[in-house]
């Protein structure tokens, strides 16, 4: 596939951002590939500089290297805005990964949002 397939190709990452006063959840749904690009970074950008922005993985089907690249684009993005992210409904294949590749030391993990959002307010 050419990279011009790849980026007209319909994302199978759907991204809802909820915002509760000081907390921006983005809620995605689907597979988080070089496909989810856009519709994060569309979420991230209607945070509205929130403080805290807590990602729920719990819809996640599918998650691959490059999604994890993304999710660490994200983290560094918000690291240089003095942003707090949290991560929630990791399953136990993804909480693992997180912690292998040492994802976990620059994330919260929390079992569900309201824990994150509880812990992160």
């Amino acid at each position: 596939m050419t990279a011009l397939e790849e980026k007209t190709m319909p994302s199978s990452c759907e991204v809802e951002v909820k915002n509760v006063p000081g907390v921006a959840i983005l809620v995605m749904r689907g597979e988080i590939d070089s496909s989810a690009a856009l519709p994060l970074q569309t979420a991230y950008a209607q945070t509205n500089m929130a403080p805290r922005i807590v990602l729920d993985f719990t819809a996640v089907d599918y998650m691959n290297s490059t999604g994890i690249a993304l999710i660490v684009g994200l983290l560094a993005q918000a690291r240089t805005e003095r942003r707090i992210v949290a991560a929630s409904g990791l399953s136990d294949h993804y909480r693992q990964i997180f912690e292998i590749t040492r994802l976990s030391d620059f994330i919260q993990m929390y079992a569900d949002v309201d824990d994150a959002i509880a812990t992160t307010a």
